[in-house]
């Protein structure tokens, strides 16, 4: 086979990087690419997509896990394969799509998917998570898997779902409710645009095992790996009287963001009193009736405290309670939050309101404060 350089890809054959994704199409979506005219939420959890030909294709949604089981995906492949021709989808919020051609095989799959319970008890494949209601919740890997977490991912989801399930498979809200999850500020989660985001926070500065650091680091990558030039190249003196390479921390230029443990594991962040959980709220990505907007910190700590972290999921059951009640048909928490001012807000949900939550992000703050003409007195 000659290689023709005008056409650098015909007939090559690799195993490098995924195959083309017109290959796991059903062949109804395949046929209406790009042709699609207009969607429906028939229920919560069951969409339909109306092509320009008359074409439907019905779409059963479920919440799935971050972390999920080989068995549990092998039990998604056997739902597929008896009902949707082998055909499934995960959405960016870990739930699973099971897409039909023909509306009569709907209620087969829904009663499919309703049957197959937990040992708990609990549903393996709970049907939900669309329109105007509680979304499954994007998360991080937490203490099951990442380095630098302040809190778990798995664990705090499972609680703080658990609470909002009837939320999960109804549509009762004013409008939908993105929460999100991140357990620590490096922030792999979307919690800096969702409408509450639970963030993990560390609060003190990496410790430093003075003894090990020389053996295990390179120094020079440990200090250039800090985004706040906090560390800096010191010496210490061991038990036998020499001395070794190590750092010093300059804690008040700390962020607590964990970079340096990631270069050099003798440098832990990882603290039972220290670490906690930040309730963030009023972020979005939609463009409906206002920009987008980022999330502001609204609870600046509470404790970690599993395995049902009941402090957090207090928080965010009050702010949910409280949004449903009294914002307006189509808006969101930010929306809501913004048009009956923030201090209304605090005063609602009955967060307490500190100096720490004066200011957002950028600095100086000066430019931040609300000293406006606009501003509204919400005490009357």
């Amino acid at each position: 086979m000659a290689y023709d350089p005008n056409e650098p890809l015909k007939d090559r054959i690799t195993d490098i990087g995924p195959r083309n994704y017109e290959e796991f199409l059903p062949p109804v979506i395949k046929k209406n690419y790009g042709k699609w005219a207009y969607h429906e939420i028939l229920e919560p959890g069951v969409l339909v997509h109306v092509a320009e030909n008359g074409d439907k294709v019905f779409t059963v949604r479920v919440g799935g896990a971050r972390l999920m089981s080989v068995s549990h995906i092998m039990e998604m492949c056997e739902i597929a394969d008896k009902h949707c021709d082998g055909h499934l989808r995960f959405t960016t919020r870990n739930n699973i799509e099971f897409m039909v051609d023909d509306l009569a095989k709907v209620e087969p799959l829904k009663k499919d998917l309703l049957s197959r319970k937990q040992a708990g008890g609990g549903f393996k494949f709970p049907i939900g998570g669309t329109g105007a209601g509680i979304t499954n919740i994007v998360h991080t890997q937490g203490w099951i898997h990442c380095h630098t977490p302040a809190t778990d991912a798995s664990g705090v989801v499972k609680a703080v779902m658990d609470d909002l399930f009837d939320e999960f498979v109804s549509m009762r809200m004013p409008a939908q409710v993105r929460i999100s999850l991140a357990c620590c500020l490096n922030m792999c989660g979307a919690v800096h645009c969702s409408d509450i985001a639970i963030l993990g926070y560390h609060r003190k500065p990496p410790m430093i095992d003075a003894e090990v650091i020389d053996k295990v680091c390179e120094i020079p990558l440990a200090i250039a790996s800090c985004p706040t030039a906090a560390i800096k190249p010191s010496k210490v003196q061991k038990p036998d009287g020499t001395t070794a390479q190590a750092v010093a921390i300059n804690a008040d230029r700390c962020m607590f963001c964990g970079n340096c443990y990631t270069m050099c594991p003798a440098l832990p962040l990882a603290d039972d009193t220290g670490d906690g959980i930040v309730i963030m709220a009023g972020g979005k990505v939609s463009n409906r009736i206002h920009p987008p907007k980022f999330s502001k910190v609204v609870v600046a700590f509470l404790p970690n405290t599993p395995p049902r972290w009941k402090e957090t999921v207090d928080t965010v059951h009050k702010m949910v309670e409280v949004y449903a009640k009294d914002a307006r048909k189509y808006e969101r928490v930010g929306d809501w939050a913004e048009r009956i001012g923030w201090e209304r807000f605090f005063e609602k949900t009955g967060l307490p309101f500190t100096h720490h939550l004066i200011d957002d992000f950028r600095d100086p703050a000066y430019y931040t404060w609300r000293q406006t003409t606009q501003y509204r007195f919400t005490n009357s």
